[in-house]
């Protein structure tokens, strides 16, 4: 029996632990509170952090489960969605930007369930990683308080970081829809016969 075999999961819990402590706090995150907001900053941080580790110990050590399936893509999804909507009353990310990439998280997360239907499983792409990474990061900044580093174009820099995040998911998200073609392409051959 592997001793490893429940860390994944043990990690991704954490995460939707963080996930959940973040968004609470993000709620009483103001310009004047820099504190409360580098804590924010921290936690989603670590939050992101877990987001590699977990797929990392599940690889190295075979503890790849199918609870860890589920519940990891799910976690990183809440960690991104949170982040997202906390910063828009914040006055730091647009709106229409949370918009575009939610919806291209629930679109693929209906194709992956289609295509998973049909016994097509399909991989994260190195294009999905890198998007993923480009977003904890520019959502890390835009979480971080002015004023305590001195870059004063430090939000600037997190906004185009998302606005980069926001390309590479539209274009990760016609690569999925791209490389499931045939599960569409065979649900309309069954149509027709």
């Amino acid at each position: 029996m592997n001793p490893m075999r429940h860390l994944p999961n043990l990690i991704t819990a954490a995460r939707l632990i963080l996930t959940s402590l973040l968004a609470v706090l993000l709620m009483f995150v103001e310009e004047e509170k820099k504190g409360l907001a580098v804590l924010c900053c921290l936690l989603f941080t670590i939050a992101a952090v877990t987001d590699l580790l977990d797929g990392y110990v599940a690889r190295r050590y075979g503890a790849v489960s199918t609870l860890g399936k589920l519940l990891d893509p799910l976690a990183d999804k809440l960690l991104v969605t949170t982040a997202l909507i906390m910063l828009i009353p914040l006055n730091r990310l647009p709106a229409w930007i949370a918009l575009l990439i939610l919806s291209r998280e629930l679109l693929v997360t209906g194709l992956r369930g289609i295509a998973s239907s049909a016994g097509i499983v399909v991989a994260a792409s190195g294009l999905g990683k890198i998007k993923s990474i480009t977003q904890y990061v520019g959502l890390g900044i835009l979480i971080f308080p002015l004023g305590v580093l001195p870059i004063p174009f430090l939000h600037h820099l997190g906004l185009f970081l998302v606005y980069i995040a926001l390309v590479l998911t539209l274009w990760s998200g016609a690569d999925y829809f791209y490389r499931l073609r045939r599960v569409f392409l065979a649900e309309e051959d069954s149509n027709q016969a």
